[in-house]
């Protein structure tokens, strides 16, 4: 039957856990934009891509699929 640790040994047992995920965890991000300069870029020339092709629907264009 396991036993349970004593205050001192539940201690060190969290002290190891918070050093682990200290030591293991992603780098902070930096304070600024959440969305880069070419990730921006991309979503808009997307959602202008769309408008274009929803734009020729009525003359004969592509359906956009997504």
């Amino acid at each position: 039957m396991p036993r349970l640790p004593d205050p001192d040994e539940a201690a060190a047992i969290g002290a190891a856990v918070q050093r682990f995920l200290a030591d293991t965890a992603a780098p902070a991000a930096e304070e600024g934009e959440a969305v880069g300069a070419w990730q921006r870029t991309a979503l808009l020339e997307g959602v202008a891509a769309k408008a274009r092709i929803d734009d020729l629907e009525g003359k004969g264009g592509a359906k956009w699929l997504s």
